[in-house]
């Protein structure tokens, strides 16, 4: 095997989630964050759609204000868990930047949805392994308010488009041990 194929293979094996609470709060330069938007824009894309589209946010306290705000504003009074709105509203703290990932619904109705959706899940890998590449942190996650109509409307989308999840970038001193719980033999089948 060459060089770029074992460098970009240990790349892809590396590469791990790590929660926002793990980052330690070093800023990285916007630069980089632009680079790896750039890696994103390179996802394979049917029809030449590219759906993705990213909303950057250099403060990340900003947007988890937000977040817990409409968080707050899209479950009624006794579903509201003040210790949600709290982690919410936190959850930035030792944070560099928060990206939102939506998928943005082409113009092309002979291009099935879900392949927009599996376009904008490659930008995002590519984010993430340019992430590990630049010994970066990374965590994708569709929890809290994200996923929820509420969410949708904050960020003025269509009802076509969809928020595919927020990536907080950082970087962390110490990062999780790789696994797999099912063996790789399990989930292939070979055809002669």
């Amino acid at each position: 095997m060459d060089n770029t194929f074992l460098t970009v293979a240990e790349n892809i094996k590396t590469r791990r989630t790590v929660k926002p609470a793990m980052m330690n709060g070093h800023k990285a330069p916007n630069g980089h964050i632009a680079a790896l938007l750039e890696l994103a824009d390179w996802a394979p894309t049917h029809g030449f759609t590219e759906p993705w589209r990213f909303i950057v946010y250099e403060n990340p306290d900003q947007f988890c204000a937000e977040h817990a705000e409409v968080y707050k504003n899209s479950v009624s009074a006794e579903d509201f868990n003040e210790a949600t709105y709290n982690n919410l509203k936190t959850l930035g703290n030792k944070v560099s930047h928060v990206i939102i990932a939506v998928m943005q619904r082409g113009d092309l109705p002979k291009i099935p949805p879900f392949e927009e959706v599996a376009a904008v899940s490659s930008a995002i890998q590519n984010i993430l392994l340019g992430a590990t590449a630049l010994n970066m942190a990374s965590f994708w996650s569709t929890g809290g308010a994200i996923l929820k109509p509420a969410f949708k409307e904050f960020l003025n989308l269509r009802d076509e488009d969809n928020v595919m999840g927020v990536l907080y970038i950082g970087y962390a001193d110490q990062y999780p041990e790789g696994k797999r719980t099912v063996p790789l033999k399990d989930k292939i089948k070979w055809v002669k």
